[in-house]
């Protein structure tokens, strides 16, 4: 069942996704993907997708945009927490609109409604990560977004996440 549609002026509507748009949600992935020049590295499922999204314990939301009446895009993001804030913070995961939507507004109004879903819901920041080669850096900065640029990303993938956990093992 879908949730708060909001038509635009411009033919752009946002909506929350449901379960039954997790085939779309992984093609604006895949297409995400493609885009960042990493069509290989998708691996998830439907599936998972829907059992992690819309499960007994959602991991993460997902707002769909339209475009006169056709998907063009999503922002699919999840709650983290500041400690120095002391409070959540919305993680934007991903935003992707399709080429032949840019320009149009969509991208805008993805970003206007995940500002105001931080709002509504009491949490401090929206926070994402953006490739140093993607042109929609400057987008991001127009809309009052800034490259926290003293910040590095880190992340350990599952082969090393196993080794790590061995020393948690470790009796020695």
């Amino acid at each position: 069942m879908a949730r708060a549609v909001s038509p635009g002026k411009t033919g752009v509507s946002i909506r929350f996704a449901s379960a039954d748009d997790c085939g779309l949600i992984l093609q604006f992935i895949r297409e995400l993907a493609l885009y960042e020049k990493a069509p290989g590295a998708v691996v998830a499922t439907e599936a998972q997708l829907r059992r992690h999204g819309f499960g007994a314990q959602p991991q993460f939301e997902a707002i769909i945009a339209s475009l006169d009446g056709k998907p063009a895009g999503m922002g699919l993001f999840h709650t983290r927490f500041s400690t120095w804030l002391g409070e959540p913070t919305l993680y934007l995961e991903d935003i992707f609109v399709r080429e032949a939507a840019r320009g149009h507004g969509v991208g805008r109004r993805l970003m206007a409604r995940l500002a105001s879903i931080a709002l509504e819901r009491g949490w401090g920041r929206v926070d994402f990560n953006v490739l140093d080669w993607n042109p929609a850096r400057g987008f991001y900065q127009k809309l009052g977004f800034e490259h926290l640029e003293e910040w590095l990303r880190y992340g350990a993938a599952a082969g090393w996440l196993e080794r790590l956990a061995e020393w948690d093992r470790d009796d020695g």
